[in-house]
């Protein structure tokens, strides 16, 4: 998506040191692994490209919209 490489880009221009990756809207695929793995991927492969490590960065799988790991941790 456009607007979060631009975030991302923004981002490190600002200097931001460490970044945190929350993929939200998880429960539309039903917590798919594979989709998560795309889209970890496909974000790694950009924000390497604008000058964060990949390697230091964490994704987590979210549910803005059920709140599943925004405070708590999920099962899913």
């Amino acid at each position: 998506d456009g607007q979060t490489r631009e975030h991302a880009l923004l981002a490190y221009t600002l200097g931001v040191k460490q970044l945190i990756v929350a993929v939200n809207k998880m429960d539309t695929t039903k917590w798919s692994e594979d989709r998560f793995n795309e889209i970890v991927k496909e974000v790694s492969n950009f924000i390497k490209k604008v000058g964060f490590n990949p390697k230091t960065v964490p994704f987590v799988p979210i549910s803005g919209f059920n709140g599943d790991n925004m405070i708590d941790v999920s099962p899913n």
